[in-house]
């Protein structure tokens, strides 16, 4: 909107439909588009370009952490953005916002401070955005399997006599 690039927003791997109501933390990489409900903290992974939409119809009690932030519906929590923040006209957030840039568009609603935090002091190097999480991200089975190097072969061949 003012000239410098902005979030990819036509992209998006993900959609929590309008019937759906998610409990829980959601970390996620590329695009989220959220039109339904979400009761837990949004944490995009570490040096992604991830991209939250949250439409009209969508809404986030929780803490957010992503880079790459459009909101168009309510967020109740503390809002982390590290590179672009827009507010559309139907947004509210109940919550302190964290952001390097930042859009509004008139109409938008923000009960709480705004801070601008994320302004990396060495050009290149991406800020670390802070991640509260109700749960932590569990570990892949493979990395289990992997870290333990258990001898699985053996195992399967007392399964086949």
């Amino acid at each position: 909107m003012f000239g410098k690039s902005s979030a990819p927003t036509n992209n998006f791997d993900t959609l929590i439909s309008g019937k759906a109501e998610i409990v829980g933390d959601i970390h996620f990489s590329g695009g989220l588009h959220i039109d339904g409900k979400v009761y837990g903290n949004i944490i995009a992974d570490d040096d992604s370009k991830a991209v939250l939409r949250i439409s009209d119809k969508g809404s986030v009690e929780g803490e957010v952490s992503v880079p790459h932030l459009i909101v168009n519906g309510t967020i109740i929590g503390d809002v982390h953005s590290c590179e672009h923040l827009e507010l559309a006209a139907k947004a509210v957030i109940k919550g302190n916002i964290f952001y390097n840039t930042l859009e509004m568009v008139m109409g938008s609603q923000v009960d709480g401070h705004l801070e601008h935090r994320y302004k990396s002091s060495k050009g290149s190097e991406k800020v670390k955005m802070p991640k509260q999480v109700t749960k932590e991200k569990p570990k892949s089975q493979l990395h289990i399997i992997n870290e333990s190097k258990v001898d699985v072969k053996p195992a399967l061949d007392t399964v086949k006599k």
